[in-house]
């Protein structure tokens, strides 16, 4: 282990990475960016150094927060993963981003059986506690899978970032390399959610009992569910991602997870996507713990949990419940994700709300649709709740036209009358009748 001024980095880096290798790092806010920027810059060196030959490297790529990475460093640099989101996007426009479409509860086994190399893992870890331990401070998902394969872990201390409980913590000889952080953390850009996000954010509040546990996805939409959740008592957190809404709930005594049937007092996540606020909620929180994805999407653990309400969304839904959370406009923009994994947790929950919100309309166009213009990302099967600012669409037992029904009573009214038209060609074709 060494610790190391940001000069002599390059250097180090070096004799550390080789050509050909396969790098990961936490995603969003988690990413390590004193150490991130420096593989860009020298990404040409770090890709031909050694004797080795020549060996692009490789880097997998998951929400992206920062402009870290450009589409101009697929010069050195083969970017895979299985998001687009977030200024990521700009590399799957570019058709630099070669996509991985995997749930997200599969990328623990496919490190664990080689099938995605880890050779490197760089990490942003908070300062040490009194026993040596340095916390993974935001994150753990997907990354101790990584961690447990990888050949060098290469860290990087960022005093800002909180001491987090969790499943894996690691101690100075664990690391190859460990420098000081030259950058804050990464803030999640939020913005204040329209009139649209307000009342579905009150539909969706409407169907959540006090003592439910939450799982909500990433972005306004579910920040603004939390928000209309204050009302609430005794609700209980098992997520992938955490925000700054989970905090705010906690701090105004809503969330006690007192009525958990799984972790009871324990709010689980895998992620902290937030701003401050929520990292100070987070240090040496008790009532908090960051755990892998084999445990945050564990099937079992989901369908176990208490009235497990899964609050996601989609770019579009059509009118037999089919789920496109992929690709808008011919661009990719999202992922497979965790949301299967959720929605079928929630299907077996007793009591569980499996919701996927939406607006209704973007740039006036439907998103309430007859035929996907994007991929399936979650079977028609998987369907249970859909939520627009024009109200609830309960499929579940709901046969094809009785789910055409319900979905076109919450598109936007403009579109109905479309939409009505093209359900008779569409119930046509899948056998079933309309009327």
């Amino acid at each position: 282990m060494s610790v190391l001024w940001p000069d002599a980095l390059q250097e180090r880096l070096q004799a550390l990475i080789r050509p050909g290798d396969t790098l990961w790092w936490g995603q969003a806010t988690a990413e390590p960016l004193t150490l991130t920027r420096a593989v860009v810059a020298h990404r040409h060196a770090l890709a031909r150094h050694g004797g080795q030959g020549q060996g692009r490297l490789r880097v997998f790529v998951g929400m992206g927060t920062s402009d870290t990475l450009q589409p101009a460093h697929a010069d050195a640099i083969d970017f895979f993963g299985y998001a687009a989101g977030g200024p990521h996007r700009a590399l799957a426009q570019a058709g630099v981003l070669d996509i991985l479409p995997s749930h997200y509860s599969h990328l623990p086994g496919l490190i664990d059986e080689g099938l995605l190399p880890a050779d490197v893992v760089l990490l942003q870890v908070s300062p040490p506690d009194a026993q040596g331990r340095y916390s993974l401070g935001l994150v753990h998902e997907y990354l101790p899978a990584a961690i447990r394969k990888a050949r060098v872990l290469i860290g990087e201390v960022n005093p800002a970032i909180p001491w987090t409980h969790g499943s894996l913590h690691l101690q100075a000889g664990d690391f190859a390399l460990l420098v000081d952080a030259e950058h804050p953390p990464l803030d999640q850009a939020r913005s204040a959610p329209g009139p649209a996000e307000q009342a579905i954010a009150g539909h969706v509040a409407a169907l959540i009992e006090d003592g439910a546990t939450l799982q909500v996805g990433v972005g306004n939409l579910p920040e603004a569910v939390l928000a209309a959740l204050h009302g609430h008592r005794d609700l209980g957190l098992h997520s992938g991602a955490v925000g700054d809404g989970i905090a705010a709930l906690a701090e105004a005594g809503v969330l006690t997870h007192a009525r958990k049937s799984q972790d009871r007092g324990v709010g689980i996540g895998g992620i902290l996507m937030g701003g401050e606020s929520l990292r100070r909620w987070a240090h040496r929180n008790p009532a908090l713990q960051l755990r892998e994805t084999r445990y945050t999407h564990d099937p079992e653990v989901l369908a176990a949990s208490h009235r497990l309400a899964a609050i996601n969304s989609a770019v579009e839904v059509d009118l037999t419940g089919q789920i496109n959370s992929e690709v808008a406009g011919g661009v990719y923009v999202g992922a497979v994700g965790g949301a299967v994994d959720f929605l079928r947790g929630a299907a077996r929950s007793r009591g569980g709300l499996p919701i996927i919100a939406l607006p209704a309309t973007a740039r006036g166009a439907t998103r309430i649709v007859a035929r996907l213009s994007g991929p399936v990302s979650t079977p028609r099967s998987d369907a249970g709740l859909i939520v627009t600012e024009h109200g609830v669409a309960d499929l579940r037992g709901q046969t094809l036209s009785r789910r055409v029904k319900r979905l076109i009573d919450i598109a936007a009214p403009e579109h109905r009358a479309d939409l009505e038209q093209q359900a008779h060609t569409l119930l046509r074709q899948c056998g079933a009748a309309f009327s």
